[in-house]
């Protein structure tokens, strides 16, 4: 059986490439580069946009410049001054933990006269890797592994994170004191609080050891003993407001989730649609929300209600996946598996997920398209859906289908995008 209608299929990826291209570094880094400074200017980063960011700020720098950045493997842009170092995401390994030392290494013993800018975005979490006083990466490794299957949301892993962290939580921001600091950010967490962005390394951080001790209990997540340990005593203890060493520290947010979407309905009104942001920050277990939205949806395509077709329903934020089957996981494709065995087979809705960093889950893959007929497309070819969403493998479902959404490295991170087309006219 043949897709349905290309057309919904392309304009659909059409505004996901808008929400991308409106968050690329080359695009809303540089207005807000500050005057140089009369000491050195030292450039720190780390996520997966920062190699992108780097080049974005060598192109419109043109005094005296260096530094290191640390961006996930496939993610690196060529700088001149600026090295980029490649390390594994979303589980740190030893690239990651010899940057966050060179890293360290290079802000210290800076003065006043310096100026460190830093470079941060999502992914930072688990590439800027340094493993609290007597933790060791295996510890770290274990822990991220585990916080990704609980189900547990990104703010959630990240105050864990960033207590098991020598950098994390503001400790970056300390090391490069007393040179002037300022971080340039580009969110991918609901909210847009800039401690949960890479877990803070360079901002302080209102969250306390026991609240991260707090959320592993609460999923049950089993930590080795010494991050129990680590936790209970209080020495992972993060910068708190107000701390003098983070005075003179400038924090500016280059680009949000919110930015991206408004710049995907500016695609769908000039193609006739009318576009409605939802959310930029809707959060909860991805198939619990395909289910909130499908009913949306459901209500605009039968009754017209509350908003008449054709119309697009945008939102963002970064739902979590809990792990309980054998598959390949992805939250963006099990968002949408789930919303098509919630709409089944619902005349005139069209939608796409994708993640705008290019990687949904583990997967080199962003996401995937539903149509009105992904249902019986599925059933045609002896595939159960809702077999593949209990396994947690709606990868292999939506790419046995052709429907896999491949970009490649997007060199940005503005978290997770989804539009639910409904177009009542043409099916």
């Amino acid at each position: 059986m043949a897709n349905t209608n290309p057309n919904h299929r392309l304009l659909l990826r059409s505004l996901f490439d808008a929400a991308v291209a409106a968050a690329q570094p080359a695009l809303c880094l540089p207005p807000h580069l500050p005057p140089h400074p009369t000491g050195r200017t030292i450039v720190i980063g780390a996520g997966k946009a920062s190699a992108a960011m780097a080049r974005a700020l060598e192109d419109h720098w043109d005094g005296p410049l260096e530094g290191l950045v640390v961006t996930r493997y496939g993610y690196d842009v060529p700088c001149q001054r600026i090295e980029i170092v490649q390390a594994a995401h979303p589980v740190p390994d030893a690239a990651g933990l010899h940057a966050a030392e060179r890293i360290r290494a290079l802000v210290h013993g800076l003065g006043a006269d310096d100026l460190v800018i830093a470079l941060i975005s999502g992914g930072g979490s688990a590439l800027l890797v340094a493993p609290g006083a007597g933790l060791s990466l295996a510890d770290k490794q274990s822990v991220n592994a585990a916080l990704l299957k609980s189900g547990a949301s990104i703010s959630e892993m990240n105050c864990v994170r960033r207590h098991l962290s020598a950098l994390k939580g503001g400790h970056l921001a300390v090391a490069c004191h007393p040179a002037r600091l300022l971080t340039l950010l580009i969110s991918d967490v609901p909210g847009d609080a800039p401690f949960d962005i890479a877990s803070g390394p360079t901002v302080a951080d209102p969250t306390t050891c026991a609240d991260a001790l707090a959320i592993v209990r609460r999923y049950r997540i089993d930590v080795p003993d010494a991050v129990h340990s680590f936790l209970e005593s209080g020495l992972g203890e993060t910068i708190k407001p107000g701390d003098p060493r983070l005075q003179g520290s400038e924090v500016r947010m280059i680009t949000t989730p919110q930015m991206a979407l408004e710049a995907a309905a500016r695609i769908a009104r000039a193609a006739g649609l009318t576009p409605y942001i939802l959310s930029d920050s809707l959060e909860g277990e991805a198939r619990d929300v395909a289910k909130a939205l499908a009913g949306i949806a459901r209500q605009v395509a039968v009754q017209g209600q509350p908003f008449k077709p054709p119309c697009v329903l945008l939102s963002g934020g970064e739902t979590s996946v809990t792990l309980r089957g054998s598959g390949r996981g992805g939250r963006n494709v099990e968002f949408l598996l789930s919303l098509a065995v919630t709409l089944n087979g619902q005349a005139g809705v069209h939608a796409m997920a994708g993640d705008t960093d290019g990687v949904d889950g583990a997967e080199e893959i962003a996401g995937a398209h539903l149509t009105p007929d992904t249902l019986a497309r599925a059933w045609a070819k002896g595939m159960n859906p809702r077999a593949y969403l209990d396994n947690n493998d709606a990868h292999s479902f939506f790419q046995a289908l052709g429907d896999s959404v491949v970009t490649g490295p997007t060199l940005t991170n503005v978290n997770d995008f989804r539009a639910i087309l409904i177009d009542t006219n043409r099916h």
